[in-house]
């Protein structure tokens, strides 16, 4: 008996390792990562500047964020998209991937008239005649959820909603932010903070607001979705990060749990769903068992403020090309255009970061620039004046602001060209 439980613990143990083992695989290339001589061999005789969108590379980004999903369902962050031919590629990929959270309202309407469905408004709005047209819709049959957290966006919704005689459902925005040590740690959002704000705005909803119906929670921990902890060379700051985000998961998940009881209570039924997380947090959004989706969107393209997290590491999908026009010393390379920064706090990391040619290196005194991004280069690769080279952007789907295509790439060749919302003719924010 003795020996058959050691040998019990022993093929538990293999089986734990071959899991393990299996994991890192996946995460591994399933062929090596293209190189400079691959990309510069695609957009031969292609203008430049250019937006690149590697098809093959994509494809195993959406099969790592089902993996890491569970068996959750997925929403997609249009924001970090920006594209409708890849929106409709991503769900065509897994039925999986069901729904957009929309970051603006015409963007909600875009989408909408284009056919997309399941959409959720993530930022509230209050200009009456824009929440008109999507009362509209929702009228024809349109799923469409609004988000608040305040009064003042449920006041703006009744009088859209009863002008129109329709019921519009909306998502309750509730703040995910920690304190801890003293350090806050989390974003400024809702004004929903405690559970005592969340039970008083809920009085107040099913006291005065009879037009509207509560249908969903979106909690966003953006101290764990993104913020980084495994950067290069900064083991004291990873080491703080890590810490904070192991306490704040915690509270965070027990601050969730207790607001979906406290609103299904007080609602008498339960919630249509329960929204959360984002591409840096999937792996422990998903633990808790009130979340029945994740959102996701960053990590499909996997901009480069995403490289530096511990728990998973996807391809680089998309990135731009810029023409070598300028060779001022033997090392030093001047490329045309290229200073697409991304927005947020300001800082190097909102800056393109250098990609294809291995070697590459932006000047500090310089950055990348408005109209030429001068470089030193390091590398094996030989650059030839006019050939490109490619930089990727810091954020996802901000790389579609400045192209109006993205060229889309398999197996070596140019098999289409999508076009981006500014491409469609569109500026949403």
């Amino acid at each position: 008996m003795k020996n058959f439980s050691v040998i019990k613990q022993a093929i538990k143990k293999i089986n734990y390792t071959c899991q393990s083992l299996k994991k890192s695989l996946f995460y591994l290339p399933k062929f090596m990562q293209q190189s400079y001589t691959y990309y510069s061999d695609v957009l031969k005789n292609q203008p430049l500047p250019a937006a690149i969108l590697d098809l093959d590379l994509l494809n195993q980004n959406l099969n790592a964020i089902i993996q890491r999903s569970g068996n959750r369902k997925i929403r997609i962050a249009s924001k970090s998209i920006r594209n409708v031919e890849v929106l409709k590629h991503i769900f065509k990929f897994s039925s999986q991937f069901q729904g957009i959270m929309c970051f603006s309202v015409e963007e909600l309407i875009f989408l909408s008239e284009k056919g997309f469905d399941d959409l959720l408004l993530a930022y509230p709005d209050l200009q009456v005649n824009e929440l008109q047209k999507v009362a509209e819709l929702i009228k024809q049959g349109k799923n469409i959820t609004l988000m608040v957290d305040i009064e003042e966006h449920l006041k703006a919704l009744q009088q859209v909603a009863n002008k129109q005689n329709i019921v519009i459902p909306i998502c309750v925005d509730i703040d995910m932010s920690s304190t801890i040590l003293g350090i806050y740690f989390g974003v400024y959002r809702s004004s929903l903070k405690s559970l005592e704000d969340i039970s008083k705005f809920m009085d107040v909803l099913l006291a005065t607001y009879a037009s509207l119906k509560l249908v969903g929670l979106m909690g966003y921990e953006a101290q764990i979705a993104g913020v980084a902890d495994n950067e290069a060379n900064q083991y004291i700051k990873n080491t703080i990060v890590k810490i904070l985000k192991k306490k704040s998961i915690k509270k965070l998940s027990k601050k969730r749990e207790e607001a979906v009881k406290l609103i299904e209570k007080k609602l008498g039924y339960p919630l249509s769903f329960v929204n959360g997380g984002g591409t840096g947090s999937i792996e422990s959004t998903v633990q808790e068992l009130s979340i029945t989706e994740v959102t996701v969107g960053s990590g499909i393209y996997a901009s480069h403020l995403f490289d530096n997290y511990q728990s998973f590491k996807h391809h680089r999908a998309a990135f731009f090309a810029v023409q070598v026009t300028r060779n001022p010393s033997s090392n030093i390379y001047t490329a045309n255009g290229g200073g697409y920064i991304a927005s947020g706090s300001t800082g190097e990391n909102k800056t393109p970061q250098p990609f294809l040619p291995k070697g590459m290196e932006l000047f500090k005194a310089e950055g990348a620039g408005e109209v030429q991004t001068p470089f030193k280069y390091a590398g094996n690769d030989k650059i030839n004046l006019g050939a490109p080279v490619f930089f990727r952007h810091a954020k996802a789907g901000e790389l579609c602001e400045r192209f109006n295509e993205l060229i889309v790439v398999s197996n070596g060749k140019i098999i289409d060209r999508y076009k981006t919302y500014r491409g469609e003719g569109k500026c949403f924010l």
